[in-house]
């Protein structure tokens, strides 16, 4: 049982002890926490939520809007939703911030709140420690019965984010509709089951769907690795589809599987939506310190800079805001795109993908084969019992002689590739990321930092 509290949100399993896990009194202090910080700020006493079809979604939805209630904000309800749809919802309702009740891409015994500001983006660093802070003092403030917020249901919205992405000027609408693309799609059984259908149903797509009932029990693993999408594979070849699509709990995740029933790679997800975007508008990209150097690769060939942040969607964010970065996100299948919001946003990355299909004419494997081929190899380990910042600092000295950064954790920059180490912001690990030229050298960079890391404990 687990309950983590950052400055991005909180975020824990269901049941067990109250201030070990994601209880009704967490996720009562956690919000009246937020609610209070919202309350400081010269904002419309506003905040709009949703949830992902998580189980214990509409439990943690009623403690949520109740706790803004009482604290005299106003809670506006879009239900069954995805983050991005919140995203996008929160300035259109002129709100002073939004709560997203979803864990992501972790299993189904966890849930979390994604704390958003005005813009409809998380929330600073700053900002969140000041939440942390106001959870820590217990210091909250809730209104007099005349003073109570309201509470109103908002159905529709997921409708207007598709709206809003069909109306970008480089989402080539007509031309997939000519093509009349069969899409096979594993929404895990959450709230993509309501949101990617509807997109690829006004793009003119015929859709199958697998695993499409939003109730919450996942299918499988709801992370879209390539490991969890084989049924989605299987059925992509017989159902002699285009392509296949997969997104996580939320919907900010996309990754998509080939004609062929191959995997895309999510990492080259962004990849893909970078290079169609560049075509159309011409301009700078940022991607975390664990993606692939792909992008950085495509984006020097539309004459482009690629500038790297730390790990975590308001990192990324905050770096395309100072580069003035036309496109970017995270190598776990995020794309960012200023033009509709600064959130991850897997419908938009659809809509991306399959204007580059169409322009080109291209199947999605022959997109694939036209970008440089790096392998990745992702892994952790336990953070329980370890020092993280003396091996950090340890294995700096070990590879001096590499280009060292560490914006995030410590990355280790080498000729024959990279290897990246850090501590998770939603789980109690250690990442480790490498990327090279081949699988083999992928994996033996991964097995030489392990070792040095055995080598390190040993001493």
């Amino acid at each position: 049982m687990t309950f983590i509290k950052s400055i991005s949100g909180f975020r824990g399993t269901i049941g067990g002890k109250a201030g070990d896990n994601l209880t009704p009194q967490d996720v009562v202090a956690c919000t009246a926490a937020y609610g209070q910080w919202l309350l400081g700020r010269e904002l419309p006493p506003r905040v709009v939520i949703g949830r992902d079809a998580r189980r214990s979604g509409e439990l943690i939805s009623q403690l949520v809007s109740s706790t803004l209630r009482a604290m005299g904000i106003d809670v506006i309800d879009l239900g069954l939703s995805t983050t991005p749809t919140v995203e996008v919802a929160v300035p259109l309702e002129n709100a002073g911030g939004g709560i997203m009740l979803t864990a992501s891409h972790n299993p189904e015994q966890w849930n979390a709140l994604k704390l958003l500001n005005e813009k409809g983006e998380f929330i600073s660093a700053e900002d969140g420690r000041t939440v942390l802070q106001l959870l820590a003092d217990g210091q909250i403030e809730y209104a007099d019965v005349d003073h109570l917020g309201t509470y109103v249901q908002k159905d529709g919205y997921i409708q207007r984010h598709v709206e809003m992405i069909l109306e970008l000027p480089y989402v080539l609408t007509d031309a997939i509709r000519a093509h009349k693309y069969k899409v096979v799609v594993d929404p895990v059984n959450s709230t993509g089951a309501l949101a990617v259908p509807a997109l690829l149903e006004a793009l003119g797509c015929e859709v199958v769907l697998i695993n499409g009932e939003p109730n919450g029990f996942f299918a499988h693993n709801p992370e879209p690795l390539p490991e969890h999408l084989t049924e989605l594979s299987q059925q992509v070849v017989l159902q002699k589809a285009h392509l296949g699509i997969s997104v996580d709990p939320d919907v900010d995740r996309l990754a998509l599987v080939c004609e062929d029933g191959s995997m895309f790679g999510e990492e080259y997800t962004l990849v893909a939506a970078a290079d169609y975007v560049l075509q159309h508008k011409p301009g700078n990209t940022v991607s975390n310190l664990s993606s692939t150097r792909a992008l950085r690769d495509i984006t020097l060939q539309h004459g482009g800079q690629h500038y790297a942040s730390a790990v975590g969607e308001v990192n990324v964010v905050q770096k395309m805001k100072e580069t003035g970065a036309v496109i970017g996100g995270e190598g776990n299948g995020g794309v960012i795109l200023p033009d509709l919001h600064y959130g991850r946003d897997a419908l938009v990355g659809i809509a991306l993908i399959l204007s580059a299909l169409a322009q080109s004419g291209r199947s999605l494997s022959a997109l694939r084969a036209r970008y440089p081929n790096y392998y990745m190899r992702k892994g952790k380990i336990q953070l329980e019992g370890l020092d993280v910042d003396a091996i950090l600092e340890w294995l700096k000295h070990r590879y001096a002689h590499a280009r060292l950064d560490t914006t995030d954790g410590l990355k280790i920059d080498l000729d024959e590739g990279w290897i990246h180490l850090r501590k998770s912001n939603t789980e109690p690990i250690v990442r480790i990321y490498t990327e090279s030229t081949s699988e083999v050298l992928a994996e033996h960079l991964a097995d030489k930092v392990r070792s040095d890391i055995q080598e390190f404990l040993r001493q």
